[in-house]
């Protein structure tokens, strides 16, 4: 980001390294809890209470490691938002910014406003859990047979509220960069401007705006009444409005393009069914009437993982092979790279799409057996072979990825500054690898993100910091 801005450094250099080192430790402190009697943190990763205020000594350690990674993100936040603002280099508006920095713009807002209530709740998730408060405590609890002596009055689902606040927009938080990753990408090897710029960013913004109340789709089966169900649900179908828009104008970018199909590009392309797949099976959940029978079985990990995982997942692989020669001057090799697209983006599919199946036929998520105590899993329990099967295939696959990246680094083609030809600031204003300070000369900016292909001009390209 501070590359494509024209920025020597982050505006807060102390603050970004103090961010490292609280998230450092956040880890460590997760980390350990493995060591402590009772073991780690087993209250599953959404720490659901009243399970997650008696459960062992490493949930307490899992919540101060939330804290700290909370504080690390909050840091890191700041940062970008300022870095953002103040140092743009001189001509580089709000609408020439590479789509990238709009989407690492909004994220960053999203960490900013929606992470503070969750590390609210982790400070009074530990407050019950140390100090015998009851946030989340209701009165009456009987565990294991006994009466449990608390003061009681919390409330579970308080919980659930702080916790979906920023579970929500956490989603947001991971797909925006990895939109931004591909709208790079595809510019690059369409040779042509990205189709709707300005829809795209208002999208983005509308966006994160909407991930802040649509939070409680999570919890329709809490009973919390038709009325605000119905809110709910009218704010998710919205939600989905400008995700169509982005990923729309993606692949209308294709159309006409000089399309260069380089490794980056697979995964970018890769990446646009899979986000797609992944929107339009999570249109029945945003339902209450659909969501109820849905909740809590596989069809629910499959939409997720459709979008989060091949989603993200290919676009920061497709990030990797895209700016892995900014980083080392070096290209990493291009057949280990397809191989590695096609291995990652079949057996993702041959994990994922199964668990559609087994959850329409009513597989719950989370069982200790698979779903073999079930009659009515019976006839999708061979799926589960397939998908392990695929997984490990998958893991194997990701050697290929770690094999180019040591090799690349030490034997890869050496390459120019600008290896894309890519306008953008971080390609076509410094080396590769970039000097301290990021730019030997403080660049200016004349032009938008993508001129491409425009019509006058000396080759298919124009970097931002060339004079119209």
């Amino acid at each position: 980001m501070p590359l494509q801005i024209g920025a020597p450094d982050m505006a807060f250099p102390k603050l970004n390294m103090a961010s490292y080192w609280v998230y450092f430790v956040g880890g460590v402190t997760m980390l350990a809890s493995f060591f402590v009697p009772g073991g780690a943190a087993n209250s599953g990763w959404t720490s659901y209470t009243p399970l997650s205020d008696i459960a062992t000594t490493g949930q307490t350690f899992w919540l101060l490691g939330m804290v700290c990674l909370i504080t690390s993100s909050l840091l890191g936040a700041v940062n970008f938002i300022t870095t953002i603002m103040q140092l743009r280099a001189q001509g580089l508006t709000f609408m020439r910014l590479p789509f990238f920095v709009w989407g690492q713009f909004v994220t960053a807002f999203l960490l900013l406003l929606a992470f503070p209530p969750l590390e609210a709740a982790g400070v009074m998730q530990l407050m019950d859990r140390v100090a015998h408060t009851s946030f989340f405590l209701p009165s009456g609890l009987v565990v294991s047979g006994q009466k449990l002596a608390v003061s009681g009055g919390g409330s579970p689902l308080l919980w659930q509220h702080l916790f979906w606040f920023l579970a929500h927009p956490e989603v947001y938080v991971l797909i925006l960069p990895a939109m931004g990753i591909v709208a790079e990408i595809i510019a690059n090897n369409t040779r042509k401007p990205l189709w709707g710029y300005k829809s795209l960013v208002y999208s983005v913004i509308f966006l994160g705006f909407m991930s802040f109340i649509v939070w409680a789709h999570h919890m329709f089966l809490t009973g919390m009444g038709t009325a605000i169900s119905a809110f709910f649900q009218t704010t998710t179908m919205i939600i989905s409005i400008p995700s169509v828009i982005i990923v729309t104008a993606l692949v209308i970018s294709l159309w006409g393009g000089s399309i260069r199909f380089t490794t980056p590009m697979l995964f970018a392309i890769g990446f646009l069914p899979m986000f797609g797949i992944g929107g339009l099976t999570g249109l029945p959940l945003g339902l209450a009437t659909t969501d109820i029978p849905l909740h809590d079985t596989y069809y629910v990990i499959g939409h997720f993982h459709y979008v989060v995982a091949p989603g993200t997942i290919l676009a920061l692989f497709g990030g990797i092979y895209y700016w892995f020669p900014k980083v080392t001057g070096r290209k990493m090799n291009d057949v280990l790279g397809k191989l590695h697209f096609w291995g990652t983006i079949i057996c993702m599919n041959f994990i994922f799409m199964p668990m559609f199946i087994q959850g329409l036929a009513g597989v719950s998520r989370r069982l200790y057996d698979g779903g073999q105590q079930y009659a009515h899993a019976q006839g999708t329990l061979h799926w589960n072979v397939v998908m392990s099967v695929a997984a490990w295939v998958l893991g194997v696959v990701q050697i290929l990825f770690f094999v180019n990246v040591f090799y690349s680094m030490r034997k890869g083609r050496t390459v120019n500054d600008n290896p894309w030809e890519a306008t953008t600031l971080d390609w076509s204003a410094t080396q590769s690898p970039p000097p301290h300070g990021n730019f030997a000369t403080v660049p200016v900016v004349y032009r938008g993100p993508y001129e491409y292909s425009v019509p006058g001009e000396t080759g298919d390209f124009s970097p931002q910091n060339r004079p119209v």
